[in-house]
């Protein structure tokens, strides 16, 4: 503890990372100003006695992204995922369309053009998506009256504005802090807001326990089964496959270099948090499309067997998982640019030739460790909400906050931890740097 103390003092003694550092901080704080300040038109009372009859189904998992702004009907309850859906959109095309093929390719020209109509797609998805919360806030009816009162196709029209603006200036805000701060900005948003529903929740589960109407054998059990699926959540992003590697001797003037062994490793969930992100991004698409009818009752029914805690639902999202950490690992790791680099600096893997064959036996492998990596991951987001009897509480402890909760902390403090060492200072772990984070 003395040990971690003493690292984040280190912190505060370095000007620039104490600069990304509070400059992040000052940006989710703004973000979390930001899931209190209402839609225009909402009668927030109304929305208040709706909500406290509970909030079920996959509006309640939303809710938990959006950090509590999706019940509070606030200016950022789209939140980030519209950006998010669009970015998945993008990379699909950029596997099967030539023009998107390129851009990958062209550095960071065409990086930055890729960001913009990345932009631009998050506006149009925004727009749908606050159309159908539009209409979705509509049809609400609480004891003590309509949520949305005197509502007419002008009011509908500036609420789906500020929406997309408000998804405007999320993707902004994650910008950001990725340019400027610490961590992946859009993660640290989602991070931020599942955070930020945790307090109140267990102040609510501890009330309930207090009145009696929980047993706290329960919820230390449910305790217990979050620490256990934590462990597994960070054994499995930490987890890696070494590879041995050889370099041989060269002769530069009157240096020697190479002629070391070292190993490259493969982790066996390359892909992080991603997935989970993605998956559940995708996952939230058909129910955005059924709340544009919330008055057609076949509609209802096809929402009401898609909700989190279905089995039609985990499946799929499960699946989901499984082809993402296989998509988004090819997008982040090329074995043939990796077998090239090796044979530039002289490096081989034993009993592989350089070149193709070395290309080959990286991806062979990296395939087979993606396997139970991806599967795990789907495991752990999916088994223990079938654990856990309290569905509100069940979002919170879920496998799906955890890993997300797990995968963020572990690259944001893997940045800190790069930044002290660089400086010369002892980084968070005995060692020097965290186990597994090369």
């Amino acid at each position: 503890m003395k040990k971690i103390i003493e690292s984040i003092q280190n912190i505060f003694k370095i000007p620039d990372l104490r600069k990304k550092l509070l400059f992040t901080l000052a940006i989710l704080a703004l973000f979390r100003l930001g899931t209190h300040i209402p839609i225009p038109g909402i009668d927030l009372a109304a929305l208040s006695n709706f909500m406290d009859r509970g909030m079920g189904g996959v509006f309640a998992l939303y809710d938990l992204f959006v950090g509590g702004a999706f019940r509070r009907a606030t200016i950022f309850a789209a939140g980030i995922m519209p950006y998010i859906t669009a970015s998945i959109i993008l990379q699909l095309l950029g596997a099967v369309i030539p023009y998107f093929q390129r851009l990958q390719k062209e550095g960071e020209e065409g990086r930055r053009k890729l960001t913009q109509y990345t932009r631009y797609g998050a506006l149009v998805i925004a727009f749908a998506q606050g159309w159908g919360m539009m209409a979705y806030l509509s049809s609400m009816e609480s004891g003590i009256g309509p949520v949305f009162p005197g509502v007419n196709f002008g009011l509908k029209l500036l609420g789906v504005a500020t929406l997309v603006t408000g998804t405007a200036i999320v993707m902004w805000f994650g910008e950001l802090i990725t340019e400027k701060g610490i961590g992946n900005g859009m993660s640290l948003l989602i991070f931020a807001g599942i955070v930020a529903r945790l307090p109140g929740n267990v102040i609510q589960e501890v009330q309930l326990i207090a009145a009696g109407g929980r047993k706290l054998s329960s919820i230390l059990l449910l305790i217990v089964g979050a620490l256990i699926f934590t462990v597994a959540a960070i054994l499995l992003t930490q987890g890696t496959r070494q590879i041995p590697v050889q370099y041989a001797k060269r002769v530069v003037g009157r240096k020697i270099y190479g002629g070391q062994a070292t190993h490259l490793p493969l982790r066996l969930n390359a892909a992080g948090v991603i997935p989970i992100i993605f998956a559940q991004a995708v996952m939230f698409l058909p129910n955005t499309i059924l709340s544009f009818f919330p008055d057609v009752e076949f509609m209802r029914n096809i929402a009401n067997m898609f909700t989190p805690f279905s089995a039609l639902y985990n499946i799929i999202y499960g699946l989901m998982i499984v082809f993402f950490a296989y998509f988004y690992t090819a997008v982040v790791f090329n074995p043939v640019d990796v077998a090239e680099n090796m044979k530039k600096y002289g490096g081989f893997i034993p009993g592989r030739r350089p070149g193709k064959q070395t290309s080959t036996f990286i991806d062979k492998i990296l395939t087979r460790i993606t396997l139970p990596g991806s599967i795990g991951l789907a495991l752990i987001a999916i088994v223990p909400i079938f654990f856990i009897p309290q569905k509100e509480f069940a979002f919170f402890f879920s496998g799906t906050s955890l890993l997300i909760l797990v995968g963020v902390a572990l690259d944001t403090l893997n940045q800190l931890e790069s930044h002290l060492l660089m400086r010369h200072y002892d980084g968070f772990m005995k060692k020097g740097r965290i186990k597994g984070r090369r």
